[in-house]
């Protein structure tokens, strides 16, 4: 059964247009723990079929982007994905953008981190590379191969973004001035956050990708629940927020739906015609 679509924001008494790009966030947006809703799924391949491109939007690593997606990719219902909030972009054949962190940024990150005595990843588009290791990600790297513990990697290899992981948003680096730095934290999850350059986001894939196919930006649609979908929310045309987005992201959203169980995408896209 299909939730009621709740519209909100300036833009939400126009017409909807049928949009030429949606781009999508993956995690708690497409997918759950990982693993795409099989509605979801079912409704991209059904978008497929029609003149509508389909973007993923995601913060994360090109290493570590779930399989069900990059087949999606691979049988061309999906026509790029931008991964490391929007730090490198891609589709079948090509990279489309990439903006690699410089050895300036990557030092001011490792220090930082050293200070608030964190365990950090940095992301390149074949690895994760953690400074360091503990029980749960002893478990985590054993079952992902692509992630590894290098605490030197970002010195010899291209990367694109840190991530770090704390017990709750208030309890490491809220003393940190990171503009200071040209950097800012990201969070994602109450207990997850990403360093980046300050200009680094969604947004800036987003721009990217929609030169590379010729469309402008307000013809755009997204979809996103997290605080790394700000930027891309205030960019785009029409931006939808999940039912259990985060409160701050639901304020920035013309249009605010149900959550993936309740079949949100498929509310919002009825109403242009397009759902399965």
């Amino acid at each position: 059964m299909f939730t009621e679509f709740k519209a909100s924001g300036a833009r939400a008494a126009s017409k909807i247009p049928t949009p030429k790009i949606i781009f999508f966030d993956i995690d708690d947006t497409l997918s759950r723990k990982g693993i795409i809703a099989k509605h979801n799924q079912a409704t991209l391949e059904a978008l497929a079929q029609s003149d509508v491109k389909l973007v993923i939007s995601t913060g994360r690593s090109k290493a570590i982007l779930p399989p069900d997606i990059l087949v999606l990719l691979e049988a061309n219902v999906l026509d790029s994905i931008i991964c490391m909030n929007g730090q490198y972009s891609f589709d079948n054949h090509n990279r489309i953008s990439h903006y690699p962190l410089s050895n300036k940024q990557t030092t001011k990150i490792v220090e930082l981190c050293q200070a608030s005595d964190l365990i950090h990843k940095f992301d390149s588009a074949t690895h994760i590379a953690w400074s360091g290791e503990n029980e749960r990600l002893r478990e985590f790297n054993a079952r992902t191969p692509n992630s590894i513990v290098d605490p030197f990697y970002h010195q010899t290899s291209e990367v694109y973004q840190c991530s770090v992981f704390f017990n709750n948003q208030q309890e490491k680096m809220q003393e940190v001035d990171f503009a200071k730095y040209d950097l800012k934290l990201v969070h994602w999850h109450n207990t997850g956050a990403d360093i980046l350059p300050i200009e680094a986001s969604k947004a800036r894939g987003i721009l990217d990708v929609c030169q590379h196919y010729g469309v402008d930006a307000s013809d755009c649609m997204a979809f996103g629940d997290g605080f790394n979908d700000l930027e891309m929310f205030d960019l785009v045309g029409f931006a939808v927020a999940m039912g259990d987005a985060q409160p701050a992201l639901i304020a920035r959203a013309d249009f605010v739906t149900g959550t993936i169980e309740e079949r949100g995408i498929q509310a919002v896209l009825e109403r242009l015609d397009l759902a399965s």
